[in-house]
């Protein structure tokens, strides 16, 4: 694996992802009270132990600038019109500009320290860290739409050090913004829906948001099969988002061009970030996958596929889905 020019061994990933919650960023980007700390809970102990080193652990870290820039662009909708009651919310697309110049400024990656707390007792596990990668992540996160993947590294020199990178939660993004409209938006909807064809509209959005109506049959006319397994029955299909519902205009959630229908594995590791395609229609495989979930997965990197309807109103979808979505 080849980070920032660096040669690195995978040793292992972090079983489960880190939900950023509210209670460690920066007080502009909270949602409750309080100022926020900077301890993280990460795991279970045990779990946390066998993967970070024994109780009482100090562990060398880093991230990317490149990284954080791509969490940055992924995130910037969530900063422009935001799903929840951020402290400073008139003033997060300012925000946005300020935190993508102060990230433009730092090294290509930041060295930081983890260290266990010890003094918390119970079964749950909490790191923390004074270092500026760690501060620059609690500055940029937005909480509960946001989560750390962590790896553990082998360096050239046979040392061990843990790679962080920080997502976006598309998912939670829609689930929060569905239900914004759920408790707010009927009265909305009633004012801007004035015609059938406001109307028509709407519903026609609403059913490409489940892979629904209009939006999968144009899918389906183009490519009646996934074209990895070559499965032909519609009913075991789903019409997929390349750029995810949660950032696409309303344009782009009914674009067909912003679409694939894949079997239902590969919906979700292409949807998840875990899989993704080259211009010249080659898979793509997550090193955040453990090597022996990829040989249960049934295809491997670089794989050509041959019938991918990877046309040129698709790759400037599938450029955001390399650089945003997809967990490289």
């Amino acid at each position: 694996m080849i980070l920032a020019g660096q040669k690195f061994v995978i040793s292992d990933t972090l079983d489960s992802s880190i939900t950023v919650p509210d209670c460690i960023v920066k007080r502009s980007n909270k949602i409750g009270k309080g100022n926020g700390e900077a301890k993280l809970y990460v795991s279970p102990k045990d779990n946390m132990y066998e993967f970070f080193g024994t109780s009482g652990f100090k562990v060398r870290c880093f991230v990317l600038k490149q990284d954080l820039i791509d969490y940055m662009n992924a995130i910037h909708a969530e900063y422009l019109h935001p799903t929840q009651q951020y402290r400073e919310a008139s003033e997060m697309p300012k925000l946005w500009l300020q935190r993508l110049h102060e990230i433009s400024l730092l090294p290509d990656v930041i060295e930081f320290d983890v260290y266990d707390q010890v003094q918390i007792s119970g079964v749950r596990g909490y790191v923390k860290s004074d270092g500026r990668g760690y501060d620059i992540i609690r500055e940029i996160s937005l909480p509960l739409v946001s989560y750390i993947s962590v790896m553990r590294l082998i360096d050239s020199s046979g040392a061990t050090i843990f790679y962080w990178k920080l997502f976006a939660d598309f998912d939670a993004i829609s689930d929060k913004r569905d239900a914004l409209v759920y408790i707010y938006g009927k009265k909305g909807i009633e004012e801007i829906s004035k015609t059938t064809k406001e109307n028509s509209r709407q519903k026609e959005i609403s059913n490409a948001r489940k892979g629904q109506g209009q939006y999968r049959d144009r899918l389906l006319a183009e490519c009646h099969y996934c074209p990895i397994t070559m499965i032909n029955d519609d009913r075991l299909l789903i019409a997929s988002h390349i750029k995810p519902w949660a950032v696409s205009s309303d344009r782009e959630k009914v674009d067909h061009k912003n679409g694939f229908i894949l079997s239902p594995l590969y919906d979700r590791l292409f949807d998840k970030g875990f899989m993704t395609f080259t211009q010249d229609r080659r898979i793509v495989l997550s090193n955040w996958i453990s090597p022996a979930n990829k040989k249960r997965i049934g295809v491997k990197d670089g794989q050509f596929v041959q019938y991918l309807p990877l046309d040129e109103f698709r790759q400037s979808y599938m450029e955001f889905h390399r650089t945003s979505v997809f967990k490289g």
